[in-house]
Formats: structure tokens, sequence, C-alpha cells
């Protein structure tokens, strides 16, 4: 039988349970009215001090990302003469430049590289762990999924040196490989967290429905459970996205390696390497090309992230 089937029938056995549970609730017989809301003087003045407050906040982000964009185009000359006129001349030399003179490019590629792998190993374990964690009672699960939430409080720069000789011993320093085992191993935590809820929500019956027609525990989750958890893995797969694309922590200490270094790294050594001397057109150039895979990101799964947010912390 088919995963949809699964999912309808244990559904309508679901619903049918609600059902006979709203028949004999007392309070179902009773008329509900509907009220329509009264917008008193003090609801006006909150709602238009909220409005004011949240267009002020918008200008405080959106121009300087326009003035970096509008800037970009400029060359140094221009930049320091008039820092918010528009360039004399609309043209990529300054993209150019930081792509290809500045490294820019073989750090965007490491950055792809690094971000891709981690967040694929954690997305899948995250929620592998998250599932058996909700789903399953066993002899120290309870503790397994606080240690999870005790990863989350614990600072970064106390883990740089126990990860720095644990590296150093594998073979795993100053490569992209060993900076993926310590993304995966930082990220695992808030996934489990944040898809916990999600998978601890989700009728049994579905589950049962799944079993009944011969679906083994691998099959159930894979291809029954985990669908229905798309909203959840999309939102923590963008938070996952955002926190390691901009890491810079630990990068900086454990990969050395210039030919390995990350965007964060780059653009640190760019705009260190050579003081006042720096060429400040591609430097905002070089900016705009490590945040544009953000903001694309999160304007392709803003949905999923707006809706799944307030479903998982509900449930």
């Amino acid at each position: 039988m088919t995963t949809e089937a699964i999912t309808t029938r244990g559904a309508n056995r679901h619903d049918r349970k609600q059902q006979a549970h709203e028949h004999k609730s007392p309070s179902s017989s009773k008329r509900t009215f509907d009220r329509k809301p009264v917008n008193t003087p003090g609801d006006k003045a909150v709602g238009a001090l909220s409005h004011t407050a949240l267009v002020i906040w918008s200008l405080i982000v959106i121009l300087p990302l326009l003035w970096t964009l509008m800037t970009s185009f400029k060359t140094t000359k221009e930049i320091f003469a008039s820092p918010f006129s528009l360039p004399a001349s609309w043209n990529f030399n300054n993209y150019v430049s930081a792509w290809t003179q500045e490294g820019i490019g073989n750090y965007f590629l490491n950055t792809v590289i690094v971000v891709g792998f981690a967040l694929v190993i954690v997305m899948v374990l995250g929620a592998m762990c998250a599932y058996v964690l909700a789903r399953y009672k066993f002899f120290g699960s309870r503790a397994i999924y606080y240690l999870m939430l005790a990863g989350l409080t614990f600072p970064v720069f106390l883990a740089i040196v126990p990860l720095f000789f644990v590296l150093r011993n594998i073979g795993l320093l100053n490569t992209l490989p060993g900076l993926i085992l310590t993304y995966v191993a930082f990220a695992l935590p808030f996934t489990v967290f944040f898809l916990y809820s999600f998978f601890k929500g989700l009728p049994d019956e579905i589950a049962e429905a799944a079993a009944i027609d011969g679906a083994g525990e691998w099959r159930t989750f894979f291809q029954v459970m985990l669908p229905m958890a798309k909203p959840g893995m999309a939102s923590v797969a963008i938070f996952n996205f955002l926190g390691l694309w901009n890491q810079f922590l630990l990068p900086v200490a454990l990969n050395t390696n210039k030919s390995n270094y990350v965007l964060s790294q780059g653009m640190a050594s760019f705009a260190s390497s050579a003081g006042y001397a720096v060429d400040f057109g591609a430097l905002f150039a070089a900016v705009v090309i490590t945040i544009v895979p953000v903001l694309v990101a999160y304007v392709i799964f803003q949905r999923q992230l707006q809706g799944s947010v307030s479903q998982g912390t509900m449930k």
C-alpha cells in the first residue's frame, strides 16, 4: 500500500476518535457567538506605535544593505570623496576583482562545500535522533535529550582547545572534512531540540497504520513520518544554514590553511591585509557576494519559516 494510503488511513482513524470525543463533550451543544473586536483608543495608540517602531527598524536594517550594494559599484576614490552619492558608472569590475584577484571565489566554493555537507549530515542525523527520542521510550532517553539541551548552553570558545587536539590527533586539523564534522557537532543539539516537538506531536495512528500495512521502522520514518515534518525540517535547515554560513570562531581556530579558508576567514583576511591601501570597492563587492546566498535562502523559504516556528513551539 502507498504512503498516501497509510497516511490517509491513520488520519481518518485519528479524526474518528476526535469526532467521538466531541459528541461526548457536553459543551459541543452550546451555541457560540462571534464577537467583533472593539478598537479602543489605547489599542489604536499601541498599533500606531508598533507600526512606527517597525518602520524605523526596517529602515535601520534595509538602508545599510542598500548603501553596501551601491558602494560595491564605486571605486575607492569615489567612496572617500562622496560616500552617499551614486557611482559614476555601474559595472561589475569590483566583483570580478574580488572573485578572482582576492580569492573570494575559492573561499565561496569552500564555504559551499563545508556548509552543504554539514547541513545534509546534521539534518539526517538530527531528524533520526529527534524521532527516536520523541516516539520511543527506553532507559536513558530523557537523559540523552537533556544532554542534547545542555549542548545548546555550552559556549563554543570553551571547546576550541579540546577540538584542536582531537582534530590534530585524527589528522583532520586544517582540513575541510574536520571543519564539516565540527559544524555537525555544534548544530546537532539545536536540530534535535527543534524537531523533537514536531515528531512528538504527530498522531500515533499514522505509525500504527504503516505498521499494519507491513512497513518497517526505517520505511515508516523515511516515507511516512519524515514527510509530515517538512515544515520543521525547512525551518531548522534555514537556521542551521544561517549559523553555519556566518560561522567565524571555529574556522579561525581550526582551519589556518589559507587554501581551505571559508568566506568569513577570507573576508577578515581581505579587510586586514593591506590596511588603508585595501581596494574598498572590491571589499564591498565581496560583502555583497557573502550576504546574497543568505538573503536568497530566506526569501525562498520564508513561508515555511514563519508557519512552522509557531507550529513547533505550540505543540
